[in-house]
């Protein structure tokens, strides 16, 4: 885990005020909308974003000090998993999910349930946590959503989903189990439509022929709904286009949307349509491989 305070070149005892100028001043620099294309700086950008959501403010930032948010907290975890990889004393569970909604979970042997309970915030050396797994929809995961999971117990928990949260992270509900916390792991559904990579969304459009030269606008479909994108004239196979904040995330933070064009040639032509381009091609003859 990289450490805000290096990212945006402060102290750890600058002022709240020194904290949002430095951020001001590299979200400015480092902003997708001023480097268009610049995938380094994207990426840097989401950095930035990400240091001030744990040092912004006064709450955020103390929580950060102590080392209490989820990230610290898995690092920590992993941290003495691999310490503890000799004695053979990693965690697993198993999960399951009945029409009703209801989740389970059943711990193998080799389980170090004190270690766990007490990194995770347990209730003293006799907490044991309870570990469930919930599959959530793609665009849930990206923009965030709210679920009601129903414990075996009976007991109805609402588990609040973070915009942007990747498969395999964990939500944490300090208190709220039998002895200890309730951990519940996130499983994202793959989309046929989309792909994700980070907080960037990833899909395929295809164009006809006509459209490729023409450069229309068309509608794409987003995860907020439809939206128009205008197609460069003499667009080809392969070319990305972004759609700006339109991606997984919330607020500055919020990825983009890249569109993948695929140019599809028609079926089976009519002749006069063959004979068109035929015609065509003998008076604006070009050699595509020449710019190899």
């Amino acid at each position: 885990m990289k450490d805000p305070y290096l990212i945006l070149g402060v102290s750890k005892t600058a002022t709240l005020a020194d904290i949002k100028a430095a951020y001001r001043k590299l979200a400015k620099k480092y902003h997708p909308d001023l480097n268009p294309g610049n995938k380094k700086f994207e990426i840097k950008f989401k950095e930035i974003s990400h240091s001030f959501d744990l040092i912004g403010t006064e709450e955020a930032r103390a929580k950060f000090d102590r080392g209490e948010t989820d990230e610290q907290k898995q690092q920590q975890y992993e941290e003495h998993v691999r310490n503890q990889s000799t004695k053979k004393q990693r965690p697993y569970y198993h999960h399951t999910q009945d029409n009703s909604s209801r989740y389970s979970s059943a711990f193998g042997q080799g389980f170090d349930e004190e270690m766990f309970a007490n990194m995770f915030g347990g209730k003293g050396s006799g907490a044991q946590n309870e570990n469930y797994s919930l599959e959530v929809d793609f665009k849930d995961a990206a923009l965030g959503a709210e679920q009601v999971i129903t414990l075996p117990s009976g007991k109805k928990l609402q588990v609040k989903i973070p915009a942007g949260i990747q498969s395999g992270q964990k939500l944490k509900f300090k208190g709220m189990g039998k002895s200890g916390d309730i951990l519940v792991e996130i499983n994202i559904k793959p989309s046929a439509q989309f792909k994700r990579e980070g907080m960037d969304i990833f899909s395929e459009v295809p164009i006809s022929f006509f459209e490729a030269m023409n450069g229309p606008e068309i509608e794409i479909t987003t995860l907020d709904g439809p939206v128009m994108l205008k197609i460069p004239p003499g667009v080809t196979t392969g070319t990305k286009l972004r759609i700006k904040q339109k991606g997984a995330g919330s607020g500055e933070a919020r990825g983009n949307h890249i569109v993948s064009i695929k140019v599809v040639m028609p079926k089976d032509p009519p002749e006069d349509l063959k004979k068109a381009i035929f015609d065509l091609s003998n008076r604006f003859n070009y050699n595509p491989r020449d710019a190899i």
